[in-house]
């Protein structure tokens, strides 16, 4: 039961991010532009940040799905957690 739960939301991190990736440019348009995007990744900081975020969330769903991304956490912050 929790290893369909770790998958079901590894899955919808990863549909959140392709739906991010494929939907940028409404984003945009709902949020304008994200000061920061633009004053640390320059002109089109923003469209860069939600490609960015988008890919984080795909590739960390899926690492989550996985399992990799548990393992990762425990052999990073083991001692710490």
């Amino acid at each position: 039961s929790k290893f369909f739960y770790m998958i079901f939301q590894g899955l919808s991190a990863m549909v959140l991010g392709f739906l991010i990736i494929v939907f940028r440019a409404r984003i945009k348009d709902l949020t304008g532009n994200i000061g920061f995007a633009e004053q640390y990744l320059g002109t089109g900081g923003t469209w860069t940040f939600f490609l960015i975020l988008g890919l984080a969330l795909f590739i960390g769903g899926l690492m989550w799905a996985t399992g990799s991304m548990q393992g990762f956490l425990v052999k990073t912050f083991g001692s710490i957690l």
